[in-house]
């Protein structure tokens, strides 16, 4: 079981993949090194249900397909495995090779942000989606405040940003057909139960 992955160990791709298939919860990969990915707060898992709910409509009949929290990512330059939030792929999926349950070719990454993860969703996880030659998008949302920040590739190595705050705006994707109200992307979050929360 990968309870039993020890710390200061370095597994390969292949031990952490042999004890991440039967395990109850989810574990990262970095480049030899396993961690626990924590659990999703109310809020959390409220943001993504709200986002997916409203992707998964949109896409009907149209070549773009949403995965949530379960679907594990494999970033080979990086030697990562990881699950995002929300990754949406464009046309047909690519998986690993010689595996039937890991994608590689996600066009964009929604993370939502917690206490514990957001320095690296922000930092070298931004670094690792980017190595992705297919990656176009990366959205992390607050889940604390309301507060979205928007990074958009428009050339090699070259990224614009935008910051969403107000509740009457809407989030614009910029390499697919799709749009969310900022109202609609936090219905029935709470801020005020947030800040209460212990976060993992």
């Amino acid at each position: 079981m990968i309870a039993q992955a020890q710390e200061n160990c370095t597994y390969s791709p292949e031990e952490y993949l042999e004890l991440e298939i039967p395990a109850v919860d989810k574990h990262e990969y970095i480049d030899g090194e396993i961690r626990l990915m924590p659990g999703g707060m109310p809020n959390h898992n409220r943001i993504i249900n709200n986002l997916s709910a409203a992707l998964n409509f949109a896409f009907k009949g149209k070549p773009y397909e949403a995965f949530v929290t379960d679907q594990r990512l494999w970033i080979p330059r990086k030697r990562i495995y990881t699950y995002p939030d929300i990754m949406i792929i464009k046309g047909e999926l690519q998986l690993q090779e010689g595996r039937k349950d890991t994608l590689t070719n996600p066009s964009i990454v929604i993370e939502v942000l917690s206490k514990s993860t957001q320095n690296y969703d922000k930092g070298d996880k931004f670094t690792a989606y980017r190595s992705i030659s297919t990656f176009q998008e990366y959205v992390l949302i607050d889940q604390y405040s309301q507060h979205i920040e928007h990074y958009v590739k428009i050339e090699q190595r070259k990224w614009t940003f935008q910051e969403y705050d107000e509740t009457d705006r809407m989030l614009t994707f910029a390499s697919l057909p799709f749009e969310i109200l900022i109202a609609d992307l936090y219905d029935k979050v709470t801020f005020k139960s947030a800040e209460a929360e212990i976060d993992a």
